[in-house]
Formats: structure tokens, C-alpha cells, sequence
């Protein structure tokens, strides 16, 4: 079967069936996309995977995660690595009372530390949960060209195109010693790392069928590492 599970009532959810989660963020986005960016680029993967792949689920996304770095900015809303790590593990053991796997599908780079902690602490529980995220490789950090296009695929009508502007382009290695210190804001007041320049629709699906075509591969192959990272 394969479906939305929010849709579906009880006695048509048979059990054993993957169960595909996306998580993502709510947390500032530079001046032109909204700050449910990370969630809305999950939730479209995952859903394309959970409709692609055979006795497949999409569950709810969970929209809210470890996003700290974005503090300096109103709208970010952060629940920290703690309770983003007790949403993961609750979610999977609840999970496991009926379905079969459980891959999480991540839109926010902050949630990696938690989901490689928690999935070590399901899998070490014998959970067969595993986890993927929504990367492009060469993509630039936040809010540049490759979410930028993103968004112009799956809802242009939220990106503010005319309040586009490049922040801080540098790498993300570069960048790094200096967010993890002292937060996005400090690197680039207007919260954009990257360029949003160029940015299209037609990139866009380009880009969203890239990480899908992944990401079906990486759950039908199911090599994970111990923190339950997909290879």
C-alpha cells in the first residue's frame, strides 16, 4: 500500500509497513523564504519516497527541531537537542508497535547530532530505524540558490524573490567555527549563507528529483551505519 498516514484510518494501516517521518525545521530563512522551509523540503522528499516505494507511509512531518543557531532572529522557534532527541526516540518506540521500519527523512542540518544519538539509542534497542537527509552535494549552506529553487518549485507563491540577497558565501567548513560559537546572525545579519542568485523552478525539481532518486536508493539498499545513517 502506499499513502499518507494522516489520511488513513485505523483499520486500513496494515501492519509492517515502512514508515517514512520528515523532519525539519521552523527557524529564519534570510529575508525571502519562509521559516517552514526545512519542513516543506522533507515533507517532499519523504512523500515522493513513501509514494514510490511499496507498502510505504508518510507520517506527519515534525516542524520543529534543534535550531539554536538561528536564535538571533524572531520567528525561530527551537526546541532544543534534548526534546528534539525524546520526539525521535518516542516517535520510533511508538512507531514500532505496528510498522515494520522507520526512516527519517531530515530537511535541517542542526538535527544531525540528535538524530545520530537518538537512532544509535534505537537501533542499539533493536529498532530497524534508519536515517537519510535531504543533501545536494556542492548545494550552498542556508537560504542561497539551492533552497531558493527548491521553494520556487514547491511553492513559489511564499518566496519573496524581490527581498532576495546574498549573505555570506563562503563554505560551510569556513563558516563553521564562527556559527557554532556565536550563531548565524554573527556571520551574516540577514541569515542568508549562500547566494540566492539564479535560483528557478525548473532547478528546483531538477534539484528535488535528485534527492529523491537518492533517497530511494538508500532505503531500499538499508545499509546504516551505528548512528543509523543510510549509506
Amino acid at each position: 500500500m502506499r499513502g499518507v498516514l494522516a489520511d488513513a484510518v485505523w483499520p486500513a494501516v496494515p501492519r509492517g509497513v515502512l514508515v517514512v517521518v520528515p523532519v525539519g525545521s521552523t527557524e529564519q530563512h534570510g529575508p525571502h523564504l519562509p521559516l517552514d522551509t526545512d519542513t516543506v523540503v522533507a515533507d517532499a522528499v519523504a512523500g515522493r519516497v513513501a509514494g514510490t516505494l511499496p507498502r510505504a507511509l508518510v507520517a506527519p512531518a515534525l516542524a520543529y527541531g534543534a535550531s539554536g543557531e538561528h536564535a538571533g532572529f524572531p520567528g525561530t522557534v527551537s526546541i532544543g537537542q534534548e526534546a528534539l532527541h525524546a520526539v525521535l526516540v518516542e516517535l520510533a518506540r511508538s512507531l514500532a508497535l505496528w510498522a515494520g521500519r522507520v526512516a527519517f527523512v531530515n530537511g535541517h542540518g542542526g538535527n544531525t547530532a540528535t538524530l545520530d544519538r537518538a537512532l544509535g539509542l534505537l537501533r542499539s534497542e533493536g529498532h530497524d530505524v534508519a536515517w537519510t537527509g535531504c543533501e545536494i552535494p556542492g548545494g550552498d549552506a542556508h537560504a542561497g540558490r539551492t533552497e531558493t529553487s527548491l521553494m520556487l518549485h514547491l511553492a513559489p507563491a511564499r518566496v519573496r524573490l524581490d527581498a532576495a540577497v546574498a549573505g555570506d558565501t563562503r563554505p560551510l567548513s569556513a563558516l563553521m567555527p564562527d556559527l557554532v560559537a556565536h550563531g548565524v546572525r554573527a556571520v551574516s545579519p540577514n541569515g542568508v549563507l549562500g547566494d540566492p542568485a539564479g535560483a528557478s523552478a525548473e532547478e528546483g525539481k531538477r534539484l528535488l528529483d535528485q534527492m529523491t532518486g537518492a533517497t530511494v536508493r538508500r532505503i531500499e539498499t538499508w545499509a546504516a551505519d551505528d548512528r543509523g545513517r543510510l549509506r
